[in-house]
C-alpha cells in the first residue's frame, strides 16, 4: 500500500539482496516464477486478482487480500522487472440469496431475490444497481489506500461477450467438469447440478436447473425454465453464469490470471477450480490459502456473528500502515484480530521504519528488502519516523489526563524541542489515535491497586530522586537508571516486578511505557506528583 502505485525501482546494489531475500512474498513470488517457466508463456503482463462479492461493502478481509496480493505482486516485479496487472473482479452476475438487513427499505429487494445482483434496483438509490453501488464503494475503498489495481465485473464479462470462448470450452468440456464435480456433491444435488446456471428469460432469475440437452457445435444448452417451458439458449452473450467452481475456474481461464490467494475456507473449492481449470487447458494460478481471523476468544471471525474488528473501527484508533503490518505478519497463521492487538502493532509498525533507516545501508540490504516496511510502502518507506512510542503516548494522555492535543504536544516538546506536529505530521495523527483508543479501551478498564510495604518504600525513594533532579532533566537514559536504583534499594526478587508494580499502581494496567521515555516526556517533577498521588490513594 503506497501513494506511489507504480512498482520500485531495483537499483543495482539491491540485486542480490532481492535475489536472497527470504519473506514470504518474495517465497510467493518464486513459486510464481516457477509456474511461468513451465508455461513459457513469453513476456505477457503477469496477471494477479482479487476476488469481491458485491452483495455486501468491502471490509478488512477485503483489505487482506488485496493489501497481500500488492506484497507478492511487488516482489515478483523486484525478482523479474516484468510487467504486472492487478484485476480486482466483482462477481455481480451471482443471484441474491437473501436481502441484507441493513439496506433502507429492505422488503423492496423482496421480489429480486435469486436475480443477478447487477439486475437488483440499488436500494440506496444513487446508481444503476445494488451491486453497482457495491462496486463503486469497492473502488471507492481501494482508492483510498492507494492500490494500483483494474476492476472488473461478472456481468460486463458475460454480457460483453468477453467470456464467451472460455464458456464454450466449458460446454466443450462439459463431461469431464461434470466427473471432477458430481463426486464432491450428495445424491439429490446430483440429479440437477449442471456448471451452467440460466438466467431465466421470463423471470430473470439464476436457476439451478440440470441441462436437458447439449449442441457444442451450436453453444446451445436447452433447460426447464420455471414455467415449465423447455428453453434452447445459447450459453454465450450473459444468457447463463458457471456454478461458483467452475465460474471461478472460468474466470482463470478466460482472463488467464497467474496468482490468486484465498481464505482457508475456500481450500476445497482451489482444489477443485485447479482440476476444472486444467480440464479447460490451462494451468492453474499460484497461490495459497491464508488462515482466516480470530476474535478475543479464539473464535473465527463471522460477519453474521458480528464478531470482528472493522476496518472502520481500525482506522479510528491506528494508522493504514499498522494494518497492512497486521495483514503482512504470518498469513498463514490464524491470528486474533480485536482491539487490543492494535498498540503493539503500531508501535511494531514504527520499529520496523526504525530498522530500515539502518538495514538499507548494509551491502547487500538483504534485511532492509526482508523488512515488512519494505512491503508495506512498495519498496519505498518513508524516512521520518516517529519518535515517541503509541504506548507511551497511552500512558503520557492517562497521566496528564487530557485529551487535549496541544497539551500533549507541550510534553512532547520538553522531551523533544525540535519535533512539532507541523514537521511530524504522522505523531500529529499518532497523538489523536492515542486519546481516541485511552478513552475508548484503556480509562474503562483501569484497575489500580495499593502497593505492598516493599513497592511503598520503592517508589518513596523514586519521588526523592526525581525531586532532588534539575527540573529540566529529560535524559531517558538517565531517568531510567534512576527508576532501576529506586527499585534496587529493596529486595525485589525480580526488578520486573517492581516495573510492574509502577505500572499498576500508577497506571492502573499491567504493562506500561520504558520508564525513561515516560519521565522524560512528562516531566521529573510531574512523575513525582503523579507518584505521590497514586501512593495517597492506597
Amino acid at each position: 500500500m503506497t501513494d506511489q502505485p507504480q512498482a520500485p525501482a531495483i537499483l543495482a546494489h539491491l540485486e542480490e539482496a532481492v535475489s536472497n531475500a527470504k519473506s514470504w512474498p518474495f517465497a510467493e513470488a518464486r513459486g510464481l516464477i516457477k509456474r511461468l517457466d513451465r508455461m513459457k508463456d513469453g513476456d505477457k503482463p503477469v496477471v494477479f486478482q482479487t476476488g469481491y462479492g458485491p452483495s455486501g461493502l468491502p471490509h478488512i478481509g477485503t483489505f487482506g487480500e488485496v493489501a497481500r496480493t500488492t506484497m507478492v505482486r511487488r516482489a515478483f516485479e523486484a525478482l523479474t522487472g516484468r510487467k504486472t496487472r492487478l484485476i480486482a473482479f466483482s462477481d455481480d452476475m451471482d443471484g441474491m440469496r437473501k436481502v441484507p438487513p441493513t439496506v433502507p427499505n429492505p422488503e423492496k429487494l423482496e421480489p429480486y431475490l435469486q436475480k443477478p445482483l447487477c439486475d437488483v434496483p440499488d436500494p440506496f438509490g444513487t446508481h444503476d444497481s445494488f451491486s453497482a453501488h457495491n462496486n463503486a464503494r469497492l473502488c471507492d475503498f481501494l482508492d483510498q489506500f492507494g492500490f494500483d489495481y483494474e476492476f472488473a465485473s461478472s456481468a460486463q464479462q458475460y454480457r460483453d461477450g468477453h467470456f464467451d470462448d472460455m464458456l464454450m470450452r466449458m460446454l466443450e468440456k462439459y463431461d469431464d467438469v461434470m466427473e471432477i464435480i458430481l463426486p464432491t456433491l450428495g445424491a439429490e444435488r446430483r440429479e440437477t447440478y449442471s456448471p451452467f446456471l440460466p438466467i431465466s428469460p421470463t423471470t430473470g432469475k439464476v436457476l439451478y436447473v440440470p441441462i436437458l440437452e447439449r449442441d457444442v457445435s451450436a453453444g446451445t444448452i436447452v433447460y426447464e425454465d420455471e414455467n415449465g417451458e423447455k428453453i434452447k439458449s445459447s450459453v454465450k452473450g450473459g444468457n447463463v453464469k458457471l456454478q461458483w467452481k467452475a465460474d471461478w475456474a472460468g474466470r482463470w481461464n478466460a482472463l488467464n490470471v497467474d496468482y490468486e490467494m484465498a481464505g482457508e475456507d475456500l481450500t476445497e473449492s482451489v482444489r477443485l477450480s485447479n482440476r476444472i481449470v486444467r480440464a479447460l487447458g490451462s494451468e492453474p494460478p499460484a497461490g495459497f490459502n491464508y488462515q482466516l481471523f480470530l476474535d478475543e476468544k479464539g473464535e473465527k471471525i463471522s460477519k453474521t456473528k458480528g464478531n470482528g474488528l472493522s476496518i472502520e473501527e481500525w482506522l479510528t484508533y491506528a494508522s493504514p500502515e499498522s494494518l497492512s503490518l497486521y495483514m503482512f505478519n504470518a498469513p498463514k497463521k490464524a491470528k486474533k484480530l480485536h482491539f487490543d492487538i492494535i498498540p503493539k502493532t503500531v508501535d511494531d509498525y514504527h520499529a520496523h521504519l526504525d530498522k530500515y533507516a539502518d538495514q538499507k545501508l548494509e551491502t547487500p540490504p538483504v534485511k532492509a528488502v526482508d523488512n515488512p516496511a519494505w512491503h508495506i510502502h512498495e519498496g519505498r518507506p518513508p524516512t521520518q519516523t516517529s519518535p515517541v512510542t503509541f504506548a507511551l503516548l497511552l500512558n503520557l494522555v492517562s497521566a496528564a489526563s487530557t485529551s487535549d492535543k496541544d497539551q500533549l504536544w507541550g510534553y512532547i516538546n520538553v522531551y523533544q524541542p525540535d519535533v512539532s506536529a507541523e514537521k511530524f505530521p504522522k505523531l500529529d495523527q499518532l497523538v489523536g489515535y492515542a486519546i481516541r483508543y485511552y478513552k475508548d479501551f484503556v480509562e474503562p478498564n483501569k484497575n489500580y491497586r495499593a502497593p505492598t510495604q516493599m513497592e511503598r518504600a520503592a517508589m518513596e525513594s523514586l519521588v526523592q530522586i526525581l525531586e532532588a533532579m534539575p527540573p529540566q532533566t529529560n535524559d531517558a537514559d538517565i531517568l531510567q537508571t534512576a527508576v532501576f536504583d529506586a527499585g534496587k534499594t529493596q529486595e525485589f526478587d525480580n526488578l520486573r516486578n517492581w516495573f510492574k508494580a509502577i505500572y499498576e499502581v500508577c497506571f492502573g494496567q499491567e504493562q506500561g511505557p520504558r520508564m525513561g521515555n515516560f519521565i522524560a516526556i512528562y516531566g521529573v517533577k510531574n512523575t513525582a506528583e503523579m507518584i505521590k498521588s497514586a501512593l495517597a490513594r492506597g
